[in-house]
């Protein structure tokens, strides 16, 4: 396919791709700095089907959240086992837990929202906290970070949540390198188009990669586009949310460069899903399930983009 890619400037990426070879910085560099988003989505496109095939993966889950920021408030235990349990007849793979971090609650708060999650659906896992978190429990409790991640695992958790990438991503790296050493498997998220360069966001996704060939523990990336509403940069000059053009090319660059993980997660409902239909085409296999569209109309979305619509669970265990 290489003579449809001649008179481009990514001509010499394009082979390096058809030929299995891995892309260094500088191409990646190249690639983000690129307009040629056709030879950015067969390249992505190629790899996608060489680890996934025509498969594009889909959980069933649900958000507890304990906290809300904006809004101030914190659930009780009690208020979180009924919340879980109004869930319990719906036929789901996982349990999201998400809430901010409240200095007045210990750390064996947020183990036993595990540990009744958990007893309300044994079979359900359950995937909470980002390595923010994690660094918040460490100075909460006073442990080191094995001890907090080994205290969240024997509680109930499976798999930490991706986020948090953009607040410290040296000790965000550190504490995921912790979780895979442990058996954990994790996810990996990254915030863009807030004021970030071509350069900064490569070196992000190259030290990933490097993590992820040292411990093999994360199964998925998910880039996700920054929105300025309702944040203090809203309406600030030079800040502007991302266009579809960008979201396509972040995605289809994130599964070029990232050659060790198996799979590229788009949430349908940040980019709507017309343009998440066409990022299958662009590197993506993993469209995250929302409660705001049901499992029937989001396998009817994937097939009709020519992809085969598989259920999974957290750990991207088939279901059959």
């Amino acid at each position: 396919m290489l003579s449809l890619f001649a008179q481009s400037e990514l001509s010499d990426l394009v082979e390096k791709v058809e030929k299995g070879e891995r892309l260094d910085f500088e191409a990646g560099v190249r690639m983000m700095d690129s307009r040629d988003i056709l030879a950015l989505g067969y390249m992505a496109n190629l790899v996608r089907e060489r680890k996934n095939g025509n498969q594009t993966y889909f959980i069933v889950n649900r958000h507890l959240n304990h906290a809300n920021d904006l809004q101030a408030f914190t659930l009780l235990l009690e208020e979180i086992a009924t919340t879980a349990r109004n869930d319990r007849q719906e036929t789901i793979s996982e349990i999201h837990i998400d809430g901010g971090l409240n200095p007045e609650l210990p750390f064996s708060y947020y183990l036993e929202i595990l540990q009744r999650v958990k007893r309300i659906f044994p079979q359900v896992c359950i995937q909470a906290f980002t390595a923010v978190d994690v660094e918040y429990f460490t100075q909460n409790a006073g442990l080191a970070v094995t001890e907090v991640l080994q205290s969240l695992i024997e509680a109930g958790l499976d798999s930490l949540s991706g986020g948090g990438t953009e607040v410290f991503f040296s000790r965000w790296l550190e504490i995921q390198e912790v979780a895979h050493r442990l058996g954990m498997r994790t996810n990996a998220t990254m915030l863009y188009g807030h004021r970030e360069s071509s350069k900064e966001k490569i070196d992000q996704l190259i030290q990933l990669r490097a993590l992820q060939d040292r411990t093999g523990g994360f199964q998925t990336f998910s880039p996700l586009p920054f929105y300025d509403k309702d944040t203090k940069l809203e309406g600030t000059m030079g800040v502007e949310n991302t266009t579809g053009f960008e979201d396509l090319k972040m995605l289809a660059i994130s599964r070029i460069l990232l050659d060790n993980f198996d799979h590229i997660k788009t949430f349908w409902i940040m980019l709507g899903p017309k343009l998440a239909q066409v990022s299958l085409a662009f590197g993506v296999d993993d469209l995250e399930t929302s409660q705001a569209m049901s499992k029937r109309a989001l396998t009817h979305m994937i097939n009709k983009a020519g992809r085969d619509a598989v259920e999974r669970d957290t750990l991207y265990r088939v279901h059959k």
